[in-house]
């Protein structure tokens, strides 16, 4: 069967190779002058594949139509120039390869950049599959089964190598195959080979592989769609090809197309695509919202620039310009330095967007009880912010490519993240991912201000560090409004240290393998109302990251209630405060506490949790059963015996306002991971900060960016005090508080 030669769309882009103009004419840009050929076939015809093997080779062509395929000879047959339609040389870059009478070894010669070399050979492979449905028809001739002879054929001279202990068995021993097998990404990347990304609070995904929490397509039997070829002259924003949001790999080349819809941003999954041979004068800006891509082909179209949005495709491999007016300074980018420096170049020159419309907050009473609880002088509030800051240190180009390098420093972030703690104003600030240098030189300094104290402790691989390294070390900060609450008791929570006091967990190998190896941490502060001597206890936690350890981010979230429940019952045993000023009378005696779950408790932090995790079941349930499933069979203890309860009855507060904002925006993960638990015996929800503007979010390609200074969103809620059940005083074997204040 033979494929016609040249597409409908294209018909005037390919000249006749019989053409003596000198464009025409003009010799390969990679393999250069027939002097430095010596002899061989003419460049590749159109109509035929250009892989040998899975290789691409520039040279393959046919003999003159005696061929495998045989068909009838075919009257001016035309090869396809390799310059044609918008050569190079016309926009400035003009090689000694494209002048008859230079010569590579001359001193005019200029050599082509391996990042150039490829896009032409891409060019080629892309321009070769011009005929109808040539991919899917290249697919289906490659997944035809090969009948295998009754007899193995294998090498009689074949050697097996002796295998050792040491030495594990090679899949080579099998029968000899002339072709070679495939290798993985992972493999045949080295950009993806020895470069295990361990942000240990990101669910982003850099452009470095990595497990982590990410959304996958939607399961389907095929993923790839070939619609190259065939005359496509329009697609209507209405076209059902945009609800395929599983496609991967999507071929619109060789057609008639004159536009792109902005629809085209609904297949985020899309790895490739390729709108090649079309009539396009431009694209749409959407098409940075497709962040998985890594291969994007333009080639012979009518672009002459690029929108600047496409800086957001921080993981594309490969954009081809090739065979487009395009404009000098962005070509001479991708001929020199590759598409990733012309990304990058995007990227820092796209314009701000407009700003998001202000957070509202979601009242969860109504308005009449919020007047009466304003005018309640017994009625006592406070407010919580909980915000992962994303540390400097993690704040990279690899991790957070599509954000622009200026929005991605430190100094410009810092200015964002302590704007909108001041702004809030909240009585506990807890903070996750908040480096030594960070809060003692900044945060702590302007926060004072406000009348803001804290407490903070860095996670505990610190201590294995020299001093200079141990300052960039992340941990947890927690602020506190030192003219209205004291500080009583502040303790630190070192997950891996817990585990190994626990005596059912000493002789667990899972323990020892996979919760000690993770240094993560919570800071517990117990403070007292300096006028009521209302009481409340805040941890501060950051929990593992990664989502192939489920149980130990279930076993650290355990550790912290056992933790938490000891620590409140300790507090509970101290006498109340005397008052301040004991000339003045106090408008209510000082509450008293018959155990520590009649304190208000607050548990905040990032949790790196879905809401159907076994995490936010066993924190909202309060228990999980022995063999749950985010155990992932693992033995802990007591933990997987008997199971996990807790007596707090926390809910989130998020939840009590109904569905839950996202608190964490990137590229391939959009989602709740960062909650504020209350107990719901002593502590109710008066108003949450709500969540960002969903149309602000359909344009963001993620967090974070010029407005949102980390890759979380900030939560805030408010909690009106329920007075304790227990009016009786009670005497306590404490005469003073030996903890002291901070």
């Amino acid at each position: 069967m033979f494929y016609p030669q040249q597409s409908p769309a294209v018909p005037h882009k390919h000249p006749n190779h019989h053409d003596q103009s000198p464009w025409s004419r003009s010799h390969h840009p990679v393999l250069g002058p027939p002097a430095s050929q010596n002899i061989g076939p003419p460049p590749a015809s159109p109509a035929f594949s250009l892989y040998t093997n899975g290789s691409v080779n520039p040279m393959q062509h046919h003999p003159p139509h005696p061929h495998a395929l045989s068909h009838p000879p075919i009257p001016h047959h035309q090869h396809q120039n390799s310059l044609s339609h918008y050569p190079s040389p016309p926009n400035g870059h003009i090689h000694s390869q494209h002048i008859g009478s230079g010569s590579p070894g001359s001193a005019t010669s200029q050599i082509i950049s391996p990042h150039w070399q490829q896009q032409l050979l891409k060019c080629e492979m892309v321009r070769s599959a011009r005929s109808p449905h040539h991919r899917a028809r290249a697919s289906a001739m490659a997944a035809r089964t090969i009948p295998k002879s009754a007899i193995p054929i294998t090498n009689p001279n074949h050697v097996k190598p002796i295998l050792n202990a040491d030495t594990p068995p090679k899949e080579s021993d099998a029968p000899v195959s002339s072709t070679p097998a495939p290798t993985s990404a992972l493999e045949s990347s080295p950009s993806l080979t020895g470069s295990a990304v361990n942000h240990p609070s990101s669910t982003v995904a850099p452009i470095a592989e990595a497990p982590r929490q990410t959304a996958k397509p939607p399961q389907n039997t095929w993923n790839s769609l070939d619609m190259g070829g065939v005359n496509i002259k329009t697609l209507p924003p209405t076209s059902g090809l945009f609800a395929f949001t599983f496609l991967i790999n999507l071929y619109l080349n060789h057609n008639t197309l004159s536009a792109i819809p902005p629809e085209i941003a609904k297949l985020r999954h899309l790895e490739l695509l390729d709108l090649s041979g079309n009539n396009l004068g431009s694209v749409p800006p959407e098409l940075g919202m497709l962040t998985q891509l890594k291969e994007l082909y333009l080639f012979d179209n009518h672009l002459v620039t690029l929108p600047p949005e496409l800086g957001s495709l921080h993981q594309l491999q490969t954009l081809g310009v090739e065979g487009n007016p395009l404009d000098a300074a962005l070509k001479s980018i991708v001929q020199k330095d590759g598409t990733p420096a012309l990304i990058s170049f995007l990227r820092d020159s796209c314009p701000v967007p407009a700003p998001p419309p202000e957070r509202l907050w979601k009242h969860v009473i109504t308005a009449p009880e919020r007047e009466a609880i304003n005018n309640d002088p017994h009625t006592e509030v406070f407010s919580v912010l909980c915000y992962n800051i994303l540390c400097e240190k993690y704040a990279t180009e690899r991790l957070y490519g599509y954000t622009p390098s200026w929005a991605l420093s430190w100094d410009y972030r810092k200015e964002l993240i302590l704007t909108e703690v001041m702004n809030y104003d909240a009585d506990f600030v807890c903070l996750q991912e908040v480096d030594t240098t960070q809060y003692e030189e900044y945060f702590i300094k302007h926060l004072q201000g406000q009348d803001y104290e804290g407490v903070y402790y860095p996670k505990s691989r610190y201590k294995t560090m020299s001093d200079a390294d141990r300052r960039q070390v992340d941990g947890c900060a927690t602020f506190y409004k030192a003219d209205k609450y004291q500080l009583v008791e502040k303790q630190l929570i070192e997950f891996s240290t817990v585990a190994m006091q626990r005596p059912d967990f000493k002789k667990t190998d899972d323990m020892f393998n996979r919760v000690l190896g993770k240094d993560h941490i919570a800071v517990v502060c117990c403070f007292e109302h300096k006028e009521t001597g209302t009481r409340v206890v805040v941890a501060n936690v950051h929990i593992h990251w990664d989502p192939n350890f489920r149980d130990v981010k279930l076993v650290q979230v355990a550790l912290l209630v056992d933790e938490v429940e000891k620590i409140a019952s300790y507090f509970c045993k101290l006498p109340p405060r005397p008052p301040a000023n004991s000339d003045e009378p106090q408008l209510r005696p000082s509450p008293v506490y018959g155990d520590g779950t009649k304190i208000p408790l607050i548990i905040c932090g990032d949790f790196n949790s879905v809401p159907d995790s076994g995490v936010y079941e066993f924190l909202s349930n309060g228990s999980a059963p022995p063999d749950h499933p985010d155990f992932m069979s693992h033995l802990y203890g007591k933990y997987t015996t008997e199971g996990l309860r807790h007596k707090f009855g926390l809910k989130s507060a998020y939840a009590a306002a109904g569905d839950p904002p996202l608190t964490n925006f990137t590229p391939s993960f959009q989602g709740v991971i960062d909650y504020i638990w209350y107990n719901t015996s002593n502590l109710a929800v008066n108003a949450v900060l709500g969540g960002v503007d969903k149309s602000y979010l359909d344009k963001a390609v993620g967090f974070p960016n010029a407005h949102f200074p980390s890759d979380h969103v900030c939560l805030v809620s408010e909690f009106r005090v329920k007075p304790p059940r227990d009016s009786a005083p009670r005497s306590s074997p404490f005469v003073t508080s030996t903890n002291g204040t901070h």
